[in-house]
Formats: C-alpha cells, structure tokens, sequence
C-alpha cells in the first residue's frame, strides 16, 4: 500500500484522514526549547482504562504504559521473533530491535512537533507485540485457525496486552498503526504509522545489504538521490518530510516527493528481499510449521492444558478455546515454536526454517 494522495501535494498513511494539528513552525527548535502543542494527547489523571486505576504520583498514564509495555514479557519475546530473517546473524534486526527504532523514529517526529512522546514511545514499544513466530507468514498461518483471520495489530492490542489494562489511546494506536487500519484516534498514534513504516523500510534494506543480499549498487538511483545512502541519511530525510509537511500543512503526512521515494524504496524492498525465492521458501516452512502445531494442540485438548497449566485452568469446551490456542502460539518465540511443533507433530528438521538448533 503506497498511501493516499487525496491531496495533490501530501501523502497519508490512511484513508480519509481527518487528524489535523496546529503547527505554525518547530516546536523543538535547534536551542532545544520544547513547546507542548496544543492539539497533543493529553494523559489525565490513572489515565482512561478498562480497569479504573488511580493517578500515579510521580508519571503520567502514558508513562505508565511504556514503562509496562517495556517490562512486559510479551515486549521480551520480540527479541526472539523474526523481523525479516529467521534466526538473524548477531547485527540483523530482530522484531525487538526493530520496535526500539520505531520508537526512536516516533520520538524525534513527536518532540519536533510538540506532541506527546510518552503515548508516541508506548505506541511505538507495542505496536508488534501481536506478531507470531516466523515473521508476517505468521499472520497466514494462524489466519486459518480464526473466523476473522489474524491480524497482529489487532490481536496485539486486543489479546496479547490487555493484561496490562493500557489506556485506550495507547491500544488504539497499536490496533490501528497498519496503513490497512483505520486512522488512529491520536495524532501521536499517525506518527508511529509512519515511523514503522520509515524504520523498516531504512533497516531491511541495511541489513539485506550487510548479509550481501544486495549491494549498495544496487538500490536505484532515483531512489538514493533522494533520500541517500545510508539509514541515517535515510531516517532524517524521512522524518524531516513529515515534520515539514505538518508545519507546512497541519496534517502528519509526507510531501509527494518524499511518499514517492518512500514508496519507491518499500516496493524495491519487496521485489528484492521479501519476495525472493528464498524468503518465500521460508515463509512456506513457517506456515507449515505453525499450522501443524496449532492443529496439534487444538486436536489434543489435554495436551494443550497440561502445557499451560500454570496460567490457570481453561476449559476444554470453552468456546474461545481455538483463540486461546492460537494466542499461545503467536507469543512463542520462532526457537522455541518450531522447537515444540519438531517434537509435537511429524514435522521434521527439513520442514524447519534453517538457522535452528534441537
């Protein structure tokens, strides 16, 4: 999806975009100086949750939802799930590193314009905590097993981190970060579409160019003479569009120049890396893997309730019980998921993804 061009000269991450902020120029200039806008999210008292808590002394609620987000085991176990390759080398992103530059990315476009940075890092920290083992073939996978399929978004915030009893606006941010999604509620939750989408978009292609599948030649020019050549180049290209677009414009998008560039640079991402033979074999295996697994589990019920015994007893006729079963398997790492499937099921160590140790 290469955005919505309802206007001739910005670019939006959703459809029938009506967020709208008020920037006359840089709230954080280059002395630093730090405005609030007027139009950020603001976090008032124990914050609007599920769960009526009181106001913390000392951090605001969005405060609160980092710090829970980022102690999470939930958030943890991004650091054993695939961001692109299935048990990356030591200097590839996992999808941990890959939620920490997201945040980053979402830090600077918010300080700049003068929005609420807790509720932008919150988002950010948990927007992919939904994601399964294996990457986006996850989503394919554990699909079949739902009425109204997988969506890592939504089951991240509407399964996998409703034990934290987060503010609303933080779960809505991370339910709706998909360009595919609605237009989130907050205009902190609109930076961190963008702020994904820059960040993978930047250090894919880094690290598809550092284990030499591709080199830096390449990369189409009309590309690099745009946006340059290295992540770093990369990011301040970006992230300076977005906050130009919104001084410029009142709306958190990016001028057609650089959504073009973007677009561009996601398109050559997906020709060259995500859609190669061989990440496409490894997407197959993943969704081999995981389909068996779950069928497992969900056809041996007392199995399945021997291995989660200590979260508590389920009932074996519940009628969520398939969700239940799937939401333990997106919340494996891809290790320790392909792992129980080799000695589960009659997978066997070629039907695995390369990279795996029994």
């Amino acid at each position: 999806m290469q955005g919505w061009n309802e206007n001739p000269e910005i670019v939006h991450a959703h459809a029938h975009s009506k967020i709208k902020i008020q920037v006359g120029h840089e709230v954080r200039s280059q002395e630093f100086e730090w405005t609030p806008n007027p139009d950020a999210t603001r976090g008032y008292s124990g914050g609007n949750r599920r769960i009526v808590e009181p106001q913390d002394q000392y951090r605001s609620c969005f405060e609160k939802d980092r710090d829970r987000i980022l102690h999470s085991s939930s958030f943890r176990r991004l650091a054993g799930k695939t961001q692109v390759f299935v048990f990356p080398a030591d200097h590839q992103r996992t999808r941990l590193t890959h939620a920490l530059e997201v945040a980053q990315v979402s830090r600077a476009i918010s300080k700049r314009l003068g929005l609420n940075v807790d509720l932008s890092e919150a988002i950010a920290l948990g927007h992919d905590c939904g994601h399964g083992p294996g990457g986006h073939a996850s989503e394919d996978a554990l699909s079949l097993f739902l009425p109204d399929g997988y969506d890592h978004a939504v089951f991240g915030a509407d399964s996998t981190l409703t034990h934290l009893n987060l503010c609303e606006e933080t779960l809505d941010g991370i339910r709706n970060h998909s360009w595919s999604r609605p237009e989130p509620a907050t205009p902190e939750g609109l930076v961190v579409s963008w702020a994904d989408r820059i960040a993978y978009c930047a250090h894919d292609l880094e690290d598809a160019i550092n284990a030499h599948i591709l080199g830096q030649c390449d990369v189409p020019h009309k590309i690099t003479r745009v946006v340059g050549t290295t992540r770093s180049e990369q990011l301040n290209y970006f992230i300076n569009s977005i906050v130009f677009t919104a001084v410029k414009t009142g709306y958190i998008a990016m001028d057609e120049e650089g959504a073009t560039a973007l677009g561009a640079m996601r398109q050559f991402n997906y020709e060259s890396i995500y859609l190669r033979p061989e990440s496409i074999r490894q997407s197959e295996q993943v969704i081999e893997v995981l389909r068996a697994l779950v069928t497992k589990l969900i056809s041996d019920r007392q199995l399945f309730s021997n291995l989660i015994k200590d979260r508590g007893v389920i009932s074996l006729d519940s009628p969520d019980y398939d969700h239940k079963v799937v939401g333990y398997v997106a919340g494996m790492t891809d290790r320790y998921a392909f792992s129980m499937a080799s000695s589960l099921t009659e997978i066997t160590a070629e039907q695995v993804p390369r990279g795996i140790d029994f």
